[in-house]
């Protein structure tokens, strides 16, 4: 097996893990996680969102938070915001995103529960989104690129055509969400050896759910193929509201603790990870779905 010497973990719980709970989360709360995950050495954390907050309440506060952690960290973390349309791509850009997320899904059926727009149409206003981001960098991220709720199993073509039509137009970075956390490592490398066989250069990143308990299973099949970036949440949040059954981020502390013993570096505080996510699961009042925070001190020992 080739392993890397060191992976870059981006942290997506402020975003990705918040917006699936239900129960209003304080501003400063949020900004209060943000600032504990900023001291655990991450040089990119996905903070929040910017879409209709009719569709994700959660979300409603999303300018606040990113500009005061940008006013707090901007020396020291890039902040990621998730955008799926031009206007929320323009309304991040106000506030000062160092990066976008842009959303489009694999699946005809996903994309427009998701966005409300045909994949054509994500694309165009992808388009758009690229002509104006300036120094901003746009990460095109490919929901449901393995499996989907309505679809089923994706075709490795489709996530192709994709591809390609993002980096046509401008993006960074190219996402590959697992967003059911159903794939598994035989459907990663079968995704993985065509993308990287067709765009070598491409900096591929890795987002992992982990529904059926394969994502560090898979994250060590990426790993194989060279893929050294990934995204998760601290305490193992999150989950997509358009993808009926879909579970939490792979952990971060788990990814961190299963990097750091077989001997790949991080760049994380692996006790502080395990310190923010216990307080994310007893400020918000919810279990821990990872597995080493759970653990005692002793245990979660790394």
């Amino acid at each position: 097996m080739k392993l890397p010497k060191k992976v870059e973990i981006i942290e997506v719980c402020p975003r990705d893990g918040f917006q699936n709970i239900k129960t209003p989360i304080s501003t400063e709360t949020k900004i209060e996680i943000i600032n504990k995950l900023v001291d655990c050495g991450f040089n990119w954390i996905e903070a929040t969102s910017f879409i209709n907050p009719k569709a994700i309440p959660q979300m409603a506060d999303a300018a606040e938070v990113l500009k005061n952690a940008k006013e707090k960290h901007a020396d020291k973390v890039g902040f990621i915001a998730l955008a799926l349309n031009l206007i929320g791509a323009q309304r991040a850009i106000e506030a000062g995103a160092d990066a976008i997320t842009y959303v489009v899904s694999a699946s005809e059926k996903h994309n427009f529960e998701n966005t409300r727009r045909t994949i054509d149409q994500s694309i165009n206003e992808f388009i758009q989104v690229c002509k104006i981001k300036e120094n901003v960098k746009v990460r095109f991220s490919i929901a449901t690129a393995l499996e989907c709720p309505f679809a089923g199993t994706i075709d490795p073509s489709r996530v192709v055509q994709l591809v390609e039509a993002g980096l046509a137009v401008g993006a960074d970075e190219v996402v590959l969400a697992d967003t059911t956390g159903t794939a598994n490592p035989v459907q990663i490398e079968a995704l993985l050896s065509i993308l990287i066989f067709r765009f070598p250069k491409v900096p591929f990143i890795l987002h992992i759910h982990d529904t059926q308990g394969m994502g560090l299973a898979n994250v060590l099949t990426a790993l194989d193929f060279g893929i050294n970036r990934f995204e998760t949440a601290a305490a193992g949040l999150g989950g997509c509201p358009y993808a009926p059954g879909a579970a939490g981020n792979i952990a971060t502390e788990d990814l961190v603790n299963m990097m750091h013993k077989m001997g790949i570096a991080t760049g994380i505080d692996y006790a502080n990870i395990i310190d923010v996510a216990r307080y994310i699961a007893k400020k918000l009042e919810i279990p821990l779905v990872g597995h080493m925070a759970r653990l005692t001190s002793c245990q979660a020992s790394n």
